[in-house]
């Protein structure tokens, strides 16, 4: 054996026993006529003390960073104790070692504070997961795995693998296609996600699927995004759609349970997607903290004191204001005492491109004497008090806040609004890491307006089903879209899906729906998709013929396992909790990949290339 225990096991209670490590070495120390080095393994580190005999040894073969080694010895009480390590109680008093390998000096610091930046870390990644901090990141995703894999066998779920090579169907995100040795000219490709398999399942009668699978899409990256991925896949059959909502709810507790030991008792809060569109700006709200989007343009009545509706900017000369598609006010809690420094950054943020407004209007809500409120502006010239304190007070606000205003076209103000709530929430610290908040958003539009091809695009994918009272208001219309520019009033820009989001501290983590189950519906669905017969049959047509061989009612759910791991590990990026990632260009720099293939491989592949 190579050890007798590991290197984070050892306590004060095992005093007086001989023992055997292996494991790196983190570091060495040397006193005089002893050394300390510190053995490090997955379970943790151990410190070693080398007395005066075998510090002779050292002399002639010294221990360096990342030597693996085997060292016997005995546990005895460490002198000066470290409280910051489970095994700061001991240390073993060498008695023999063997360096096992020796190793070439690491082109960074394996330590949690490392002196090696992304792209160096990435190309010696086999280095990168040494570190403490990597190791608990996928520590965490095993334990998710775990947990999920726990719930879903005890609420008899069964595990079912599906292909990798299948059909391209291109549908939203690119494939990545594989090329047919043994039939020329011909392509698989890799799935975006196995929903049509999971489907067919619940026709074959397995009514309570899942697995933790990975999934492909050829698209641009950022942060939480990879070209391989993993979800937890899930399906059943005879629901509806509060089934699968308490069933998953469920998931997610049990996850929180055991993964964080947080007791999420609290029913999970439910908002549909027009509500989260108008109150946050996205749909996918980040619901810890409040400071709700208000549009002032058609502005509400709240109370008796405040202007009718659409009587808020009326008689005013801005024209900022009056000549714009939309205006959204937040009241931002406790910052009527910023300075014009502040407000003069604040807009300078939103400037940016990313962002992309022309500016930012302020109105700060400062307390008087006997609770009165007095309002000062960035456009005092414009508005009168009376109309700013009914603007601040129908944004929410109260004494002490101050109410940011941005103006201009619907969707880019609309987006803008949602960010700029957000990097408010972020300095004022109620984006809290550890403070877990789920929503699930539901009743989205079925379908999206694709102006450029003036046809209609499924919002999730072509296998969704209606909300059931509007399944007649799809089969009576025609999707033809006649005039572009009254898509609005088209009855298919109406019609909602039975679909719904988890969020989770504003980040979409799953998203499903009800499918639709009968051949006519979902031949209907594909024909307002724009889809041709022939092309139905040539794409789905294993789907549509399966359809008429009795299936049942289903739904299901997909949840991006390595965005809920990145989430419950307070990070931003999901590269961190995956052993391999790619780079923000989709490359593989350990490995070189993508790489060339020789000539061989391409003429047995029957392909040539035209690269330009």
């Amino acid at each position: 054996m190579y050890r007798t225990h590991t290197c984070g096991e050892l306590r004060i209670a095992q005093q007086g026993q001989e023992v055997t490590l292996a494991g790196w070495i983190q570091s060495v120390r040397k006193f005089g006529s002893i050394t300390f080095a510190d053995l490090r393994d997955r379970y943790g580190i151990t410190q070693l003390l080398f007395g005066e005999e075998l510090n002779q040894q050292l002399d002639q073969q010294p221990l360096g960073r990342e030597f693996v080694v085997q060292a016997k010895g005995t546990v005895t009480e460490r002198t000066n104790k470290n409280p910051n390590i489970p095994t700061g109680d001991i240390e073993i008093n060498i008695t023999s070692f063997t360096v096992l390998n020796k190793s070439a000096v690491p082109p960074f610091t394996i330590q949690d504070e490392t002196d090696g930046g992304d792209d160096l870390r990435m190309k010696y990644r086999y280095l990168d997961l040494r570190r403490n901090i990597v190791k608990k990141n996928l520590e965490l995703r095993f334990a998710v795995a775990k947990a999920a894999r726990e719930y879903l066998n005890n609420n008899h779920f069964m595990d079912i693998e599906t292909p990798f090579l299948i059909k391209s169907t291109p549908e939203g995100a690119r494939d990545f296609v594989v090329p047919s040795r043994m039939n020329p000219g011909q392509f698989y490709a890799l799935p975006q996600s196995p929903q049509t398999f999971k489907q067919l399942l619940m026709v074959s009668g397995y009514d309570r699927y899942y697995q933790i699978t990975k999934c492909f899409r050829d698209e641009d990256l950022r942060a939480d995004r990879q070209p391989e991925f993993t979800q937890i896949d899930c399906e059943m059959s005879f629901v509806e759609q509060e089934d699968i909502l308490n069933m998953f709810e469920g998931m997610v507790k049990h996850i929180f349970k055991a993964v964080k030991n947080i007791d999420y008792t609290e029913p999970v809060a439910r908002m549909t997607w027009e509500d989260a569109m108008w109150q946050y700006g996205n749909d996918k709200p980040d619901i810890r903290f409040g400071m709700q989007l208000l549009n002032i343009k058609s502005a509400f009545t709240l109370n008796n004191e405040l202007p009718a509706k659409g009587q808020l900017l009326e008689g005013t000369d801005f024209k900022v204001f009056n000549d714009a598609e939309t205006v959204i006010a937040i009241a931002v809690p406790g910052c009527a005492e910023y300075t014009r420094k502040q407000t003069d950054e604040l807009t300078d943020w939103v400037k940016r491109p990313q962002i992309g407004m022309q500016g930012l209007v302020y109105i700060k809500c400062t307390a008087g004497e006997n609770g009165a409120i007095s309002y000062k502006s960035s456009v005092d010239k414009f508005f009168n008090e009376q109309q700013l304190g009914a603007i601040a007070t129908a944004a929410g606000a109260k004494a002490g806040d101050l109410v940011l205003i941005l103006a201009g076209r619907e969707e880019r103000t609309r987006k803008a609004a949602s960010e700029l709530r957000l990097e408010m929430g972020e300095r004022l610290g109620f984006r809290k890491k550890d403070e877990f908040k789920l929503l699930w958003v539901m009743d989205f539009p079925l379908f999206e307006y694709a102006e450029d091809d003036n046809r209609w695009v499924a919002r999730h994918h072509p296998f969704t089903a209606p909300k059931p009272s509007h399944i007649q208001t799809m089969i009576d219309n025609d999707p033809v879209i006649h005039d572009a520019a009254k898509y609005l009033e088209h009855p298919y820009n109406h019609i909602k899906a039975n679909a719904y989001d988890m969020v989770l501290n504003g980040n979409e983590i799953g998203g499903g729906s009800i499918r639709i189950f009968q051949r006519e519906l979902q031949e209907k669905m594909f024909a307002a998709l724009g889809m041709s017969k022939e092309e139905a049959l040539h794409k789905f047509g294993f789907l549509l013929g399966a359809f008429e061989y009795g299936a049942p009612p289903h739904g299901g759910i997909a949840f991006g396992f390595d965005r809920t791991c990145a989430i419950l590990g307070g990070s931003e990026s999901i590269r961190d909790f995956i052993a391999f990632p790619k780079n923000n260009s989709g490359r593989d720099v350990m490995l070189d990949a993508p790489a060339s293939i020789d000539d061989k491989q391409l003429d047995e592949l029957s392909i040539k290339l035209d690269v330009k």
